[in-house]
């Protein structure tokens, strides 16, 4: 194989397909801590409602959890819908991504089962940075190589300014968190101010660049 054809862009749609199959299964693997508890609460007679009552962490955890792993692949699929051509280093980014997917039904896992402490937190909600990192990395890198995608640049500047406001957050939810423990992960709702940073963020991006506010896509 010659350097040219290692190297150059190959078409989205394996790429996307194979996004998709991940996703899927790290989806799927949130429900078998679940599974094995309703057989745990068979073997020890437990009714419905003990069973609710005693798993109701393993419930919260798994429905947050899949929520936000629904939540990224929909931003992914956003991200990567005008996206024609993938690179190499394009497709590591995207693998680095995929890797924070799988690894997170292990800190759901943690979450639901085991006893809340500050490195629970630092686990669970430093595995969501990483996978916003990641994907910030994916804008910036088709912000630099506007070749590969037909979105237009306003559409790229918005997704940066997005996902740099969802890591200030999940950031100030994890040192929260840290020191809130066991009740920490209610700070995670500090991602409704999500919005309203991103609007400010986006302003800012705008004057820095010499834009006006006229040529901005909506943000959050």
């Amino acid at each position: 194989m010659t350097d040219n054809a290692r190297t150059r862009p190959f078409r989205t749609e394996r790429f996307k397909a194979f996004v998709d199959a991940v996703v899927a299964i790290a989806m799927t693997l949130l429900i078998l801590p679940l599974l094995e508890a309703v057989s745990d609460a068979a073997s020890g007679d437990l009714t419905t409602a003990e069973f609710f009552r005693e798993h109701s962490g393993q419930l919260v955890s798994f429905g947050l959890s899949f929520l936000l792993i629904a939540m990224f692949w929909m931003g992914h699929h956003s991200q990567y819908r005008d996206v024609e051509w993938i690179t190499v280093p394009l497709l590591w980014i995207n693998v680095a991504w995929m890797a924070t997917i799988v690894w997170l039904p292990v800190p759901t896992a943690m979450l639901g089962q085991l006893d809340s402490d500050a490195l629970q937190a630092v686990v669970y909600i430093g595995t969501l940075i990483m996978t916003q990192v990641t994907t910030l990395a994916g804008w910036l890198y088709l912000r630099r190589y506007p070749e590969l995608t037909t979105a237009p640049p306003a559409v790229l500047r918005a997704g940066v300014v997005g996902d740099l406001a969802a890591i200030i957050l999940f950031a100030i939810a994890l040192v929260i968190a840290v020191f809130t423990a066991p009740n920490g992960y209610l700070a995670l709702f500090i991602l409704l101010l999500n919005g309203p940073l991103s609007r400010l963020l986006n302003r800012v991006m705008l004057r820095r660049e010499g834009g006006s506010d006229a040529e901005a896509p909506p943000v959050g």
